[in-house]
């Protein structure tokens, strides 16, 4: 009788283990048997991840910070959408942090080809769906993914779709911020991180640097960041805290679901 009570426990365990599993509305691509794949991919969007795996964030947050952002977002959207998530791109082109030590590659068209390699070729294996995800903004690393987007939906008619970190962390955000202005490892960010991992957070060398005085700019006009006259910060990270994470963190993951909802609806087969 204890061997059996034992064994019951074992398998209570495993069962417990397996739905969550289970569960799951989607998957990432690498978990799945090559059938498995090929079903999925012919069926569900498929999220090609971007972030930098080692990119400054001043002396109080990780290098990989974009990439830990990055994972949790592709976490909520296995967890809760019918997508295949393939293995993430961690190198890219962000010349505003090329000063420090990280990830990058230098020459843009070296990355953006790389990115149309990868999604030319799951394309290949079946996909009709396509989504970047680019936790860097919109107008750095989005612009050579979003060359890419565009190519892909001229040149094969697959549908695609670029959502970068501003297009999740909008003005709905603005309200839980003290610091005057921000923009890189500031309140914000360190917010989140500190909700999503408050181990890796070394709140002691946080560091306030608000760079220069507010310039009035119609355009684009590209920043950049030196090591010799800053310490890779724009905003105020000692006003953060882990409860206005939170708050950050539920209007991304909102915005991001809805994104993927939308997409989906917008392109399916038989609209």
């Amino acid at each position: 009788m204890p061997r059996l009570d034992r064994r019951s426990l074992q398998l209570a365990l495993w069962l417990t283990l397996l739905i969550p599993m289970n569960s799951q509305a989607g998957a990432y691509l690498g978990d799945l048997s090559w059938q498995q794949a090929a079903e999925r991919i012919a069926t569900d969007t498929v999220i090609i991840p971007f972030a930098a795996g080692a990119k400054e964030h001043g002396p109080h947050l990780p290098m990989n910070t974009d990439e830990l952002v990055m994972r949790a977002l592709l976490e909520a959207a296995v967890r809760e959408r019918p997508v295949v998530a393939a293995p993430p791109i961690l190198h890219g082109w962000f010349p505003a942090f090329r000063d420090y030590p990280g990830t990058e590659i230098a020459e843009p068209s070296v990355f953006q080809n790389y990115v149309r390699a990868v999604a030319q070729s799951l394309i290949k294996q079946g996909a009709q769906r396509i989504v970047f995800l680019n936790t860097g903004i919109s107008r750095a690393t989005g612009l050579p993914l979003s060359i890419v987007a565009r190519d892909i939906r001229a040149d094969l008619n697959v549908p695609t779709l670029v959502v970068s970190w501003d297009d999740l962390e909008t003005a709905e955000t603005d309200q839980f911020y003290e610091q005057e202005r921000g923009g890189h490892a500031d309140e914000g960010e360190t917010s989140l991180m500190l909700y999503l991992h408050p181990q890796r957070v070394q709140m002691e060398r946080a560091v306030k640097d608000y760079r220069h005085p507010p310039r009035q700019q119609i355009g684009y006009a590209p920043g950049a960041f030196s090591r010799d006259r800053e310490a890779g910060v724009f905003g105020d990270p000692t006003l953060a805290s882990a409860a206005k994470g939170e708050k950050i963190w539920q209007v991304m993951y909102n915005n991001w679901l809805t994104a993927l909802d939308q997409f989906a609806e917008n392109n399916n087969k038989g609209n």
